[in-house]
């Protein structure tokens, strides 16, 4: 564990959020209060982190741990959802950094996962009230602005995380809605991921197709009168958006051979009363001849307010 004040973000395509942490004497995580920023807002990274600084002055970090919706893995990459540009070899002398650490934002996700995230932050969605598995394959998934996925692997009480591109994966209709979904999506792309109807924007795809437009409308009215119930077409579009993230998230723990599945992201908590209806789970475990091992797996909803922050607060520590 390191003891000097260091600097964590989370960076999707709406938000950029930014703190401080440090380690106390009891070898516990403690983050400062975040600083969010409209990732828009700025054009550059660089640009986003001096107002960090500025807006909470002190002691200047010389290391950081940043948890990027993009492809870190690569030398030279873009956010998948904003335009900020990275560049791995330069990125901390641009900004003053002696050490710097970049992880995918769902890495960091199931790094909290692994690491001090209490039962607390942790609520049954469905399947076994049991805890998450202490052996095997975590399931980590969630809309936001796009569609994050990532696995752990604990080994003899060790977590080996493993981020993955896979919202980028073909989606695949299994009802006539679905058709009509993918249909007005292929209209606009040549391919059509998950990502494009499982995300914040997917809504208004999911609304297009239910009213016959051709073209989707404003997400943020339709989730709005979604949520509320103010709308029946938009409160059918979230209710089948649910019940599509309920058989996405079975396909991934399907493929992972995960033992339980933690739901995070933007959208997470906004809908965690919709995951407790019938059709969620439904979905989920609808697997054929592998329902009843489907039945077997916990899945939880993430409470913790900042779990993106505290597991690159994780990462940059494990890594020292």
């Amino acid at each position: 564990m390191t003891t000097e004040t260091f600097a964590v973000a989370d960076i999707g395509g709406t938000n950029a959020r930014f703190a401080k942490a440090y380690v106390d004497q009891d070898q516990a995580i403690v983050l400062g209060d975040p600083v969010t920023l409209a990732t828009g807002d700025y054009a550059t990274f660089a640009q986003a982190w001096d107002a960090f600084l500025a807006s909470d002055p002190g002691v200047r970090p010389r290391g950081a741990s940043l948890a990027l919706a993009g492809p870190v893995s690569q030398s030279r990459f873009k956010l998948a959802n904003a335009d900020w540009t990275f560049d791995n070899e330069t990125l901390a002398d641009e900004v003053g950094l002696d050490r710097l650490v970049l992880l995918n934002d769902f890495e960091a996700i199931a790094h909290a996962i692994a690491g001090d995230l209490s039962a607390g932050h942790l609520e049954h969605i469905a399947g076994p009230s049991s805890g998450l598995p202490e052996d095997g394959t975590i399931t980590v998934i969630g809309p936001g602005t796009g569609l994050g996925i990532a696995y752990l692997r604990i080994v003899d009480g060790c977590a080996l995380i493993q981020a993955t591109e896979g919202s980028h994966i073909d989606f695949a209709p299994v009802c006539d809605l679905d058709d009509r979904v993918l249909a007005l999506l292929r209209a606009r792309h040549d391919r059509v991921s998950v990502e494009r109807v499982i995300s914040g924007d997917g809504i208004a795809w999911i609304h297009a197709a239910l009213t016959g437009q051709p073209t989707p409308g404003d997400p943020l009215p339709i989730w709005r009168a979604g949520l509320s119930g103010q709308d029946a077409l938009a409160a059918r579009a979230v209710a089948h958006f649910v019940t599509t993230l309920g058989r996405i998230a079975g396909d991934y723990a399907l493929a992972h051979g995960s033992g339980g599945v933690v739901l995070a992201g933007g959208l997470g908590l906004r809908l965690h009363e919709h995951f407790a209806e019938p059709a969620f789970h439904d979905s989920f475990i609808a697997k054929g001849r592998y329902c009843a091992m489907m039945e077997a797996i916990p899945i939880k909803l993430i409470t913790h307010p900042q779990p993106g922050l505290l597991g690159a607060a994780h990462a940059f520590c494990a890594q020292r």
